[in-house]
């Protein structure tokens, strides 16, 4: 029947346009991944995952005390009753949570194969037995006193807490990490008797600062005595300098650099400690290509020692190496490793970056709330004990005439109502007084009763003065967490070394986001990306260079002045710099430098393509994997997939990264991890999507397969990878100014090396492409002309229109210029220079309207 044949069908239809509809349903996706599933709560430092594990273990009796169980019993029980997400994420999260190299106090006392350091996987779930650690039960104590709220679980059968009521600071003590729709966290663990130091700290002076719970004090004494010194790894390690984590804890944000620690002779090198989550396998390994290829020299042997007393691996010297020299060559290739710490915590279900204090402040928060809903819990107890005890004394007052009217009572009923009746006991009073034994009638009983009277009297005097005065309430809490401190505080275990007292380069250069530009004549430089607000679309922009006659912009790029940057040539080569090493001009109208000062260049070769090393880095929670990929793509069409691990090593004259056909030239680089789609978009406005799985990984020299099949004097304009979990569109530039948004859907999957499907329409005002791009909300492009004018623009000012038509202008392109570049400002960044930009920061004042 049609709803148009029955009005009652009909009312209940409700329009909708589609992009409101999907995008709410993005948003509460997001949501749902976000409070869900990958950041923990503030108040517990526990993801749902941890928390209902932990709780189905409470509801099994599965307690420190208790015998190990079967880890696939526990995982059972949490499944059915909790978490119905796949036995595998929980397992993974059990194996975690008793790992004391990646916990800092484990929660779970495992036995069994419960994976290593080297990488090695946990055992199978019915091999190995599993059962909550004791400080694991703190994080539940008193949770049956309603100290916490429930919710219904996944079925309505049963219930769960939504949060534990945390008897320490478990966010900070054991940290976190997690992936979200476009946000992620990174919390490093610390030493759990500095954390409630720092707690015990911000109650008696709930006005200090960030500045009062640091220590920040140097080699000569100077700076603060806070009690939290900074991040407490489980594996030890060493934190190199205080000035990162002081950043870290007052912004939220920070990169520190954790330093393996070791033992140098004129023989050997020790190491005893390893950075956290660094694979020991896996830097021996690094270290013996090094040798074998001839990049690290003076190293004869490395031996694992290491046994369940801990790390040791030795490194043994040939005779005549200095140890100094190798030393250096291993602190600066993988001693070393960066903790790039992001404070990102659910407050009240809204994802919030929280500084060190404001982490401690919202915890304190949860933890009056539990205290005092513990305190009205048990005053309740004692006072319905009181009254059961007033009545028994009443009672034994008068005991001969209860006796007797309970005796002269025809039954059970009759003797309550004549009780309450003479003496005014209530109904719990006479359910008691009835129920006594003869026993309870001696004066030593009595005695006893008047005793506990007047305990439970005490008692709820306590009670009182803590539910009405938080002075005592707070010392509650204070006391609590002195217990847990001396019941498990340990010493640390990370120290921090000085830099080894040398002011490097990078020391004096501010991390910031910046603008790279490169000629075709090879000329490069790097402008703070603050000094180009974003302006609306379709504007001439400003002068972003002023080039030599003759000269071009081949690429623009944004990157952070501490990164390290790949950089592919349109040979196939690819080389290694640091983007601080690069000339910052005075204004943005200089030319820049040769870019051979920098690279090992040959003459006519030129930038294609720059990544930034730091999109390599590995997630080693990542349940799917951890490898990472260099996906290229050639002007002819061919793509290639490579392992990062065959980039760790790049010469000062560069390494080949693939093998061009004759006549062929590299034409864009992304980084994949072997579950992107790839979109291949030709300067004819042609593209083409496919599972990046049809490309096998290969090896540096190879040449590659079909990507996409070229019409006749076509090529490749540029390659896309897909992140459903940060993009939304696609954005496609030509070379006349012109380009749109498109979203992702609209390019259905097809085989590779097919000849695709119409992206934009390239005739008549558009040009030929010059680059496609995947973008998400709250990102930004950079957009430069051949000629040096430049335009930032947020991506959210184009408009959303499908394939196979011209789209809008993103940049008023002069006669004779075109476009050369276009680079995507993710959102973060984006934010982040807005917020620290005033504009035109050239100094020389001159940003006229017209150049806008």
């Amino acid at each position: 029947m049609s709803s148009d044949s029955d009005p009652k069908i009909a009312a209940q239809v409700e329009n909708a346009r589609i992009e409101q509809e999907m995008e709410q349903s993005y948003i509460d996706y997001a949501m749902s991944v976000i409070a869900g599933r990958a950041l923990p709560d503030v108040r517990d430092g526990l993801k749902p995952v941890h928390r209902r594990i932990l709780y189905a273990m409470h509801q099994a009796g599965i307690s420190s005390g208790s015998s190990h169980r079967k880890s696939s019993s526990i995982v059972g029980e949490t499944m059915g009753d909790y978490h119905p997400h796949g036995d595998s994420a929980i397992y993974d999260t059990l194996t975690r949570m008793a790992q004391d190299f990646s916990m800092r106090y484990p929660l779970v006392d495992g036995q069994g194969n419960f994976g290593s350091v080297d990488g090695d996987p946990a055992a199978a779930m019915r091999y190995t037995e599993a059962r909550m650690s004791s400080i694991a039960e703190e994080l539940l104590e008193d949770i049956e006193k309603d100290t916490v709220d429930f919710q219904s679980n996944y079925d309505d059968r049963t219930e769960e807490p939504t949060v534990l009521p945390a008897a320490f600071p478990n966010l900070l003590v054991n940290g976190s990490s997690g992936i979200a729709v476009g946000m992620s966290t990174n919390i490093p663990p610390h030493n759990l008797g500095e954390v409630i130091d720092a707690t015990v700290k911000l109650i008696d002076d709930p006005d200090c600062g960030v500045e009062d719970l640091v220590d920040t004090r140097d080699g000569r004494g100077n700076g603060s005595d806070g009690p939290v010194k900074g991040p407490d790894f489980p594996t030890g390690a060493n934190i190199v300098g205080k000035n990162a984590v002081h950043k870290a804890y007052t912004t939220g944000r920070g990169r520190i650099r954790v330093r393996a620690d070791f033992e140098v002779t004129e023989e050997r090198i020790v190491l005893n400690e390893l950075p956290y989550q660094e694979n020991k396998a896996r830097l021996i390994k690094r270290i013996a290509d090094d040798v074998n290829d001839g990049s690290l020299e003076g190293i004869r042997d490395i031996r694992d020692e290491s046994d369940r007393d801990g790390i040791r691996v030795v490194i043994e010297l040939k005779r005549n190496a200095d140890p100094q020299l190798v030393k250096n060559h291993l602190l600066s290739s993988h001693l070393e490793s960066t903790f790039g710490v992001i404070n990102l915590a659910l407050v009240d279900g809204e994802p919030r970056v929280l500084d060190l204090k404001q982490t401690l402040v919202e915890y304190l928060e949860h933890r009056k709330e539990v205290v005092r809903r513990r305190s009205e819990y048990d005053l309740a107890e004692a006072e319905d004990r009181a009254h059961i005890l007033e009545g028994r004394l009443t009672a034994l007052e008068h005991v001969d005439s209860v006796v007797d009217i309970i005796r002269d009572a025809d039954d059970r009923d009759g003797a309550k109502a004549a009780l309450r009746e003479a003496y005014g006991f209530s109904e719990a009073q006479v359910d008691h007084i009835v129920s006594m034994q003869l026993g309870s009638l001696t004066s030593m009983e009595t005695e006893a009763i008047e005793t506990e009277y007047e305990e439970v009297q005490a008692t709820i005097e306590r009670l009182e003065t803590i539910l009405g005065d938080e002075s005592e309430l707070l010392g509650v809490i204070e006391e609590e967490l002195l217990e847990i401190k001396d019941r498990y505080g340990d010493d640390r275990r990370t120290n921090f070394v000085e830099n080894d007292g040398e002011v490097t380069r990078e020391d004096l250069v501010p991390e910031e986001d910046v603008v790279v530009v490169v000629t075709e004549d090879d000329y490069v430089k790097q402008m703070p990306l603050s000094w180009f607000r974003a302006q609306r679309r379709g504007g001439k922009g400003i002068i972003g260079s002023e080039l030599k006659q003759g000269d071009k912009v081949a690429s623009v790029f944004v990157a952070n002045t501490h990164d390290y940057l790949l950089c592919f040539t349109d040979r196939g080569q690819v080389y290694k710099l640091k983007t601080y090493q690069l000339p910052r001009p005075e204004t943005r109208y200089t030319r820049g430098s040769a870019l051979v000062n920098y690279l090992d260049l040959d003459a006519g070769e030129e930038i294609q393509a720059v990544v930034n090393c730091d999109d390599l880095e590995v997630n080693d929670d990542d349940d799917e994997g951890d490898e990472k990929f260099l996906t290229m793509v050639t002007r002819g069409g061919r793509v290639k997939r490579t392992n990062v691990d065959r980039f760790q090593n790049i010469l000062s004259t560069g390494i080949r990264a693939i093998t061009l056909e004759e006549g062929d030239e590299l034409a864009d680089v992304e980084v994949t991890d072997g579950r992107h789609d790839l979109i291949v978009s030709s300067e004819r406005g042609m593209s083409i999507r496919f599972d990046e799985e049809e490309v096998r990984a290969m090896g540096r020299s190879a040449r590659g397969v079909g990507g996409i099949d070229l019409r006749e004097g076509d090529r490749v304009a540029g390659l896309a990878a897909v992140d459903e979990g940060r993009h939304d569109w696609t954005l496609t530039v030509t070379r006349n100014g012109y380009g749109k948004r498109t979203k992702i859907a609209d390019y259905r999957k097809q085989s590779r090396n097919g000849k695709g499907l119409i992206d934009i329409k390239t005739e008549g005002r558009n040009g030929p492409v010059c680059t496609i791009e995947t973008v998400g909300r709250g990102d930004h492009i950079v957009v430069m002309s051949e000629k040096g004018q430049i335009i930032r623009t947020a991506v959210d000012d184009l408009s959303v229109i499908s394939r196979n038509t011209k789209g809008v202008t993103v940049m008023d392109v002069e006669d004779g210029d075109a476009v050369g570049a276009v680079s995507v400002v993710p959102a973060a960044v984006a934010q982040a220079s807005d917020d620290d930009g005033d504009g035109d920061k050239d100094g020389d004042g001159d940003e006229s309207a017209a150049e806008q």
